[in-house]
């Protein structure tokens, strides 16, 4: 049982050091729900999620006002669409977007993921219906996200439906242009997607798990950054240990508002994802943590090899914290919600190569970055290609949210809004990669994945 005195250090850093929890994620098995019968499949989805999470956001309400601690987000994920609606029609799909997110607004819910498709090795008939469905999907709906697995470990990478994504996202980018392509800032492409994952915009609930549980994901950028202010010019093993032991504290609290959260609601406690996540805030970055190390401007060489003590720092020490630890877990770099990261940008120090470099050794990928409006599809396609690349050699999750901004180009700037934040166009290379996305088929799996 988890007392609260153990965490009272990591609550006094709400107020001065931005700890958070990032996101409390219902998620939730729709499998009883599918069907090909439109309708009756609709009806039994909206009635299941409004009423499993009925209680959701108000549990969340009364835990912050106990405890004190900040839950930014109420979220739930659901098994991939594409399994639930069984339909060769987008329209359809598009429609159970909207009932997904009709459903989301009434129990009062910020995002609903598991807008979902799982094609790493092939497309079934549902699939290729719900892909083709995402522009109109995401723009006839305001909370709900989707994602596309186009690769794993095992699997290699299906190069056809990365094609195909890079289509998706030109297409959704043109049809939400009057808000800065903001549908694409809820549409991801992932690389070894986990199932468990509470973070928009890949949450979805995956077919192994239970019925119903509560996922939290945790974030304090700020607690570790104000930590290491206070052992400049120590060694890098002192910086390990710092963070290891911040690391334990921001987790212990994540699993102590899940428990707490699990044990109301009369569901099941999954996992506590231990991923640093960084907000547009001044004091909430991730990139000023790895400037707190010593690097001038977050981009700078060195910053790779900060990014990976952090992740693998924040992995050890959270993990001793919580009873279960899954989803990404680590540290995020999304461009656009990262105040240093935008700042590196102004100033010249990063850019998407070194973006990418970075992805080798963190969560997630290239993440909420803005990029010309008439980048080419193919370009996109390699984009999310490499990142397949990355995750699926290294055996981890990588994952592409790429924002071709309609009508923008490079020294613009795009604004999203909220947690989502602002960005300024970046340039990606001009040199075609049509000829290369063009073949299609798929990408063999590596051959350090036949392990049985």
């Amino acid at each position: 049982m988890l007392e609260f005195k153990n965490v009272l250090e990591t609550i006094k850093m709400v107020e001065h050091e931005k700890f958070d929890i990032r996101t409390v994620t219902m998620g939730m098995s729709l499998l009883d729900c599918a069907g090909s019968d439109v309708k009756g499949c609709l009806a039994r989805v909206y009635d299941k999620i409004t009423s499993n999470a009925s209680h959701l956001v108000s549990t969340c309400r009364s835990l912050e006002s106990e405890y004190g601690v900040p839950i930014v987000n109420k979220r739930i994920s659901i098994t991939p669409a594409s399994l639930v609606l069984h339909s060769q029609n987008p329209d359809d799909y598009v429609e159970l977007a909207r009932i997904l997110d009709r459903a989301a607004m009434e129990v009062g819910v910020d995002f609903i993921g598991g807008f979902s498709s799982l094609v790493q090795k092939g497309c079934s008939r549902s699939d290729i219906a719900l892909i083709d469905s995402i522009p109109d999907a995401l723009l006839n709906t305001d909370i709900v996200c989707s994602s596309v697995n186009v690769g794993c470990t095992r699997s290699g990478i299906n190069m056809d439906v990365v094609k195909k994504m890079g289509e998706i996202i030109k297409r959704t980018a043109y049809l939400t242009r009057d808000a800065d392509s903001i549908g694409c800032a809820k549409l991801v492409v992932f690389a070894n997607a986990v199932d468990d994952n509470p973070f928009m915009a890949g949450a979805f609930h995956g077919v192994g798990e239970a019925e119903c549980v509560i996922n939290v994901g945790v974030s304090g950028p700020g607690v570790v950054k104000c930590a290491l202010e206070n052992i400049k010019n120590e060694s890098f093993d002192v910086v390990a240990e710092t963070i290891k032991k911040t690391a334990f504290k921001i987790t212990r609290a994540g699993q102590l508002i899940a428990s707490e959260a699990s044990k109301r609601l009369g569901v099941p406690f999954g996992i506590v994802d231990l991923s640093l996540a960084p907000t547009p805030a001044i004091g909430d970055s991730v990139a000023r943590i790895l400037e707190e190390m010593g690097i001038e401007s977050c981009g700078a060489h060195g910053t790779t090899a900060a990014l990976a003590l952090l992740n693998d720092a924040v992995k050890k020490g959270g993990i001793m914290a919580s009873s279960h630890v899954g989803g990404l877990s680590g540290a995020f770099i999304p461009v656009s919600e990262d105040e240093g990261m935008i700042s590196a940008l102004n100033k010249g120090s990063i850019n998407i190569e070194k973006l990418e470099a970075m992805t080798c050794v963190c969560s997630v990928g290239l993440d909420m970055i803005a990029i010309p409006g008439d980048t080419p599809a193919e370009t996109i396609s390699a984009m999310i290609a490499d990142e397949a690349a990355i995750g699926v050699i290294n055996n981890k999750t990588t994952a592409a949210r790429v924002i071709p901004v309609y009508g923008k180009g490079v020294g613009d700037f795009a604004e999203f809004g909220g947690l989502l934040g602002s960005a300024p166009i970046l340039k990606v290379s001009r040199f075609s990669s049509a000829e290369f996305i063009n073949r299609g088929g798929r990408i063999p799996a590596p051959v350090h994945s036949f392990k049985n």
